[in-house]
């Protein structure tokens, strides 16, 4: 199964920023010449370079253009867990909408932080999570097919975590979290009920079973006034 349109762009890009086409702090072309490079819309164009900006590879400058994002400062937290018993904790009934579901095959993004191997599809799904019923976070999370293949499509989008520890006796473990500041894109502030250009808090978890495999790549958009993060030392 071939990879969407927008996939393939967004591999190539994230290739040729490692090989050195683009270096930290480099502008890249405008999305007009992109585009016409990959001969592709600036629809689809512009959905490959906001999974790049999702992935904090790329980082978009008001008035200046899209460049090669610089390395953050990165501080470890503890106390991982799901989003169903984060709001469960907090005393909020836990809900979401899914916007995509779908098998197919993984970026290359995905395939790194997921220890692919060749050929492995992923199962890729954008949801928005509530809590009360209001909008707290946009999600797009990738597993491996082969973990999740036997489950429904509510099983896994209702508590993956849940699902995995109680029926496959798959134990999630830690977690590899980033989590930096953005701004609202038009299409997530519609999602998430604010306004475009307001503060987001993205989160890029990588998420581990007891045995050490990696089970989850999720990148989070966090609606700044609605969500926190506790640190814990």
């Amino acid at each position: 199964m071939s990879s969407p349109i927008y996939i393939q762009i967004h591999n190539q890009i994230k290739q040729a920023i490692e090989a050195g086409r683009w270096a930290v702090g480099d502008r890249i072309p405008s999305e007009r010449e992109l585009a016409t490079q990959f001969d592709v819309s600036r629809m689809t164009l512009r959905q490959a370079i906001q999974t790049l900006v999702d992935e904090g590879i790329l980082e978009r400058r008001v008035g200046a253009g899209t460049f090669v994002a610089n390395q953050k400062v990165q501080e470890k937290m503890s106390g991982v867990t799901s989003f169903t018993d984060l709001m469960l904790a907090q005393g909020k009934v836990p809900s979401s909408k899914t916007i995509s579901y779908h098998v197919t095959s993984p970026s290359l993004s995905e395939s790194e932080k997921l220890a692919l191997k060749a050929n492995e599809q992923v199962l890729r799904m954008e949801r928005i999570r509530y809590g009360d019923d209001v909008p707290i976070c946009f999600e797009v999370a990738t597993v491996p097919e082969r973990l999740v293949k036997q489950f429904t499509k509510d099983e896994i989008t209702s508590s993956l975590y849940r699902t995995l520890e109680e029926k496959a006796s798959l134990v999630p473990g830690k977690a590899q979290q980033t989590v930096s500041a953005m701004s609202a894109s038009e299409r997530i502030a519609e999602y998430l009920s604010v306004r475009r250009g307001d503060a987001l808090l993205r989160l890029r978890q990588i998420s581990y079973l007891q045995t050490g495999e990696p089970f989850e790549y999720v990148r989070t958009q966090y609606v700044g006034n609605r969500f926190e993060f506790y640190l814990e030392k």
